[in-house]
């Protein structure tokens, strides 16, 4: 009796679909996440690569360990790569008590990505725009690997900074107080606001990238958490600087040649202004916000809660600065660059705030200190 075409039809199809299958197993699909130990990650600029961490408070001795403020003073010389490592070469300058490597246990791994004087074309993936910086591959590029060899559970974010010309407006402003007499928060205020723009929207640009490499890394959007944080002010407002504005106490001693106005002004408009753009962003994209505009209060350059150290005086967490400060006219006192940023004791207290934010899976948080303690007195406050 003849077979029905019905049955003729049905063996066609299954004999397409046999052959048909080992094509489909052969077609890549997403990749799956790795199975690695746990990592956080830190990626973006200086503010929390680790600059600076080489100095514990600042102190205006010249010689030997500064009055044990420098970290790599070894006793007969200076090895800046014993708090740098190998990144001190390249100027990426990723310290040993950064905050991703202050923070032990948020995750089994601590990787540090960032890189003192990147901006947000540095992060970007380089099929994306991105630009390789101080020799080594955008960092989003970068990320592809951490994130294929360790289960990152955090990623947390500084940076934007650099696209708005951050160092620009420092050094503008101390060269109006030490050369040209004049103000420059007018025109630097200007100068930021035409930046602002095209900077968050760099940032905001790092962030999709960053979950881009997560996701074709195969982690679902809720197997890791990003923060973006924002900049603590280094220097204080007028009324909590210890030196009169006039004279050359501010320059040659304290290091933080600012006028009244331009140290109020950066401290109470131009750091909150940057940090409440830095929200919007994290906002918009639904990350996390760690705001950071208050890390250093009272721990400043040139703050009247602080004081240098001296030949007898140690420097010390609780009555330090917690910036460094800007070593004027020497090479005598570790580079340039390092001005202006947390040094190591402020790198405990954000490792601290990221240990704290850890712990808050949701919601947006200011870090703050506890004026007379170290690292330990960091708290968080709902933002």
């Amino acid at each position: 009796m003849p077979e029905s075409r019905t049955h003729h039809r049905a063996a066609a199809l299954f004999t397409a679909a046999t052959l048909a299958l080992p094509l489909l197993l052969s077609v890549p699909g997403p990749a799956a996440a790795a199975t690695g130990p746990t990592a956080v990650v830190a990626m973006g600029d200086s503010y929390i690569s680790g600059e600076a961490g080489r100095w514990q408070g600042n102190s205006d001795t010249a010689s030997g360990s500064r009055d044990g403020t420098d970290r790599a003073w070894t006793g007969s010389g200076y090895d800046p790569a014993r708090v740098y490592g190998a990144t001190y070469a390249s100027g990426c300058d990723r310290s040993d008590v950064s905050e991703v490597r202050s923070a032990p246990t948020v995750a089994q791994t601590q990787v540090n990505l960032a890189c003192s004087g990147a901006t947000t074309a540095n992060v970007f993936r380089a099929a994306n725009g991105g630009q390789s910086f101080k020799g080594e591959a955008p960092q989003a590029d970068q990320l592809a690997a951490v994130a294929a060899s360790n289960t990152v559970k955090l990623i947390t974010m500084s940076v934007g900074g650099n696209d708005l010309g951050f160092a620009d407006v420092i050094s503008t402003c101390v060269q109006d107080y030490e050369i040209w007499y004049s103000y420059c928060n007018d025109d630097q205020q200007a100068a930021v606001d035409a930046k602002m723009a095209t900077a968050m929207a760099g940032v905001g640009k790092s962030i999709d990238e960053v979950r881009a490499v997560m996701s074709a890394a195969g982690y679902t959007s809720g197997s890791y958490r990003i923060v973006l944080q924002s900049y603590p002010s280094p220097i204080p407002r007028a009324a909590e600087n210890r030196y009169p504005e006039s004279g050359w106490s501010r320059t040659s001693t304290g290091g933080c040649p600012f006028w009244d106005g331009d140290a109020t002004w950066a401290r109470d408009t131009l750091v909150p202004e940057i940090s409440d753009h830095l929200a919007a962003v994290a906002a918009a994209k639904g990350v996390q916000f760690l705001d950071l505009r208050d890390l250093l209060q009272g721990r400043e350059v040139c703050s009247t809660a602080t004081r240098l150290a001296t030949p007898t005086t140690a420097p010390s967490a609780t009555t330090s600065e917690w910036a460094r400060f800007l070593d004027m006219g020497t090479t005598t006192q570790g580079a340039l660059q390092e001005s202006f940023h947390p040094n190591a004791y402020a790198e405990l207290a954000l490792g601290r705030c990221l240990t704290l934010l850890n712990a808050r899976t949701t919601g947006n948080w200011s870090c703050r200190n506890t004026p007379g303690q170290d690292a330990a007195g960091m708290y968080l406050t709902a933002r």
